[in-house]
């Protein structure tokens, strides 16, 4: 974002982009298939299959940032936000409630159960958390409850009109506003 003067990092989860999947990811993804087809709930079966994804993804991440902190354009000393959506929350979650690098976290929309409940109340950095309103696969009630964990003392809740996808822009700006006060970046400026 070089408006806000920080450098973005996106790598794909397990199984997305050009990774393969493995066999269990697989009947993951042919079940949530079959079930929405059928008009049957999909949830337990993604959260399953995020946290799945997930916990394979925390390491990579962690390595991603020990090699980005590497290169001289940004340092050790970088400050370190996420910024996820559906399985991104999942996996920001899990890695800021161990990752002491995390110094920001924004997020929106997911399927919420106990285990991310319990990772949002290990999460003291500052948030921002967004809902889709209107979608009808994701509970609102329990998007507030997942709000509500945070253990942050700065924590800012959106609920946006709408779907889950496409994020409006005005909430995109939003986030990269949030991140440039955080990250301690002034717009114009160069990341390290």
């Amino acid at each position: 974002m070089a408006t806000y003067g920080y450098t973005v990092a996106a790598i794909d989860a397990p199984g997305h982009g050009d990774r393969p999947r493995n066999v269990q990811d697989q009947r993951w993804a042919e079940e949530i298939h079959q079930a929405r087809a059928a008009g049957e709930p999909i949830i337990p079966i993604v959260v399953d299959y995020s946290r799945s994804l997930a916990e394979r993804a925390v390491p990579e991440w962690q390595v991603t940032l020990d090699a980005l902190q590497a290169l001289p354009e940004i340092g050790a000393e970088a400050s370190i936000g996420y910024g996820g959506v559906s399985l991104g929350v999942v996996t920001g979650l899990m890695l800021s409630a161990v990752e002491p690098r995390i110094v920001a976290v924004s997020f929106g929309g997911v399927f919420v159960d106990d285990a991310l409940i319990e990772a949002a109340r290990k999460v003291t950095v500052p948030v921002e958390y967004r809902i889709p309103w209107d979608d009808q696969e994701f509970d609102r009630t329990s998007g507030i409850a997942l709000f509500d964990a945070f253990a942050s003392k700065e924590k800012t809740l959106h609920a946006y009109s709408g779907r889950h996808y496409p994020v409006p822009e005005y909430e995109r700006e939003s986030s990269a506003r949030f991140f440039a006060r955080h990250l301690d970046r002034v717009p114009g400026t160069t990341s390290r």
